[in-house]
């Protein structure tokens, strides 16, 4: 059952849009095993609030407060974004809260390792920041970031948690919660064209030692991909990697598997460690206007530096280190998005049917 209310206010001059949204889950059959169980009816309402003010103090100030609520996990966001000359870095600033399972790194692999079961650790997430957006130059755009974040652990219960079920501690400083100042820098390129694409990410991120004992280290992350048209058929191509070096907390491993990772696996199922490469490939073939058939080839590593994540989790949950996944699927477009279906096959032979909607940006 889904339920939609959108309003807008006038206030002023200004015009307050006002969005809510409650999806039901109706057939839990087609979703993944649950994270977490409860009796509770309002834990299987999936919920978007978003209230967005576009003049709020009569200077074109944007004010933006979006609230998601999943099944097992949820986030509220708030920025306020100055206006300034196109030629300067604008500027947003934000406050974020999430609660999240994590299943990723801490979640055990089960069924051949095509789902992740929970551990009972969930990461609250308290973060404030500023972003200075520059300028696009050419295809080429940049942002710098600097922010202070809070991360504590629970249970499913809610009670604070400083150890995992093994006993080995979840946060870098061994207490109940972590602290860090984040330094950021991001740099994209995007080309595109009738017949193809290129894109580029690079992220670094840079934990500065404030106080003695925030979190030093430094972090680093890109994504390329590259699509190109093949007669009536489209192949996409993608890397994607990082590395970590410094202090870190088991949370901060990059997590393999999963739906955006190596599929066929569940969250995090191939491997957790200071560094990570994935490679995908997709070849999409025409059947109609809207419906196109895909096959795919996922595969991804740790490349071996799961053993310096503090703990060893993915060492005691037994996970590979490497995998390779295979499938095919369909996508179909409509005015709500692209709906993908893909049925995935990992190197257990054991098989995962996804369900994703990429929603049409408004």
């Amino acid at each position: 059952m889904l339920m939609g209310a959108q309003k807008s206010i006038h206030a002023g001059k200004a015009k307050i849009d006002f969005n809510v949204d409650l999806t039901q889950k109706l057939c839990g059959a087609l979703l993944l095993p649950r994270i977490r169980q409860s009796t509770d009816p309002f834990s299987q309402i999936i919920a978007r609030l978003s209230i967005k003010h576009p003049n709020l103090f009569g200077r074109n100030e944007k004010l933006e407060v979006l609230w998601n609520k999943g099944l097992d996990d949820s986030n509220i966001l708030i920025a306020f974004r100055r206006p300034r000359p196109d030629w300067t870095s604008q500027q947003s600033f934000t406050i974020q809260y999430s609660v999240t399972p994590e299943a990723a790194v801490h979640g055990l692999p089960v069924d051949h390792f095509a789902h992740s079961g929970s551990d009972c650790v969930n990461l609250c997430r308290l973060s404030a920041g500023v972003d200075f957006n520059e300028p696009s130059t050419s295809h080429w755009s940049s942002t710098t970031g600097i922010k202070f974040e809070h991360v504590h652990p629970i249970n499913n219960a809610g009670h604070m948690i400083s150890r995992d079920v093994d006993g080995f501690p979840i946060t870098s400083s061994g207490s109940a919660y972590d602290n860090m100042v984040i330094l950021k820098q991001e740099a994209q390129c995007a080309i595109a064209s009738d017949d193809s694409f290129t894109r580029l990410n690079f992220q670094m991120e840079q934990g500065l030692p404030l106080l003695s004992k925030w979190l030093i280290f430094n972090r680093f992350k890109f994504v390329a991909s590259k699509g190109f048209k093949l007669g009536p058929t489209f192949l996409v191509t993608s890397l994607k990697g990082g590395s970590i070096v410094g202090d870190m907390a088991p949370y901060q491993a990059f997590a393999i598997g999963g739906i955006d990772s190596v599929r066929g696996y569940g969250e995090g199922a191939v491997g957790s460690g200071r560094s990570c490469l994935v490679a995908n490939s997709e070849f999409t073939i025409p059947v109609t206007k809207e419906l196109e058939g895909a096959i795919f080839m996922d595969c991804g590593t740790d490349l071996g530096s799961s053993r310096h994540v503090p703990g060893n989790p993915a060492l005691r949950q037994g996970k590979p280190g490497f995998g390779v996944g295979v499938g095919y699927g369909v996508r179909f477009s409509s005015h709500l998005g692209q709906l993908r279906v893909d049925y995935a096959i990992n190197a257990f032979q054991q098989k995962t049917v996804y369900f994703s909607i990429n929603s049409v940006s408004s």
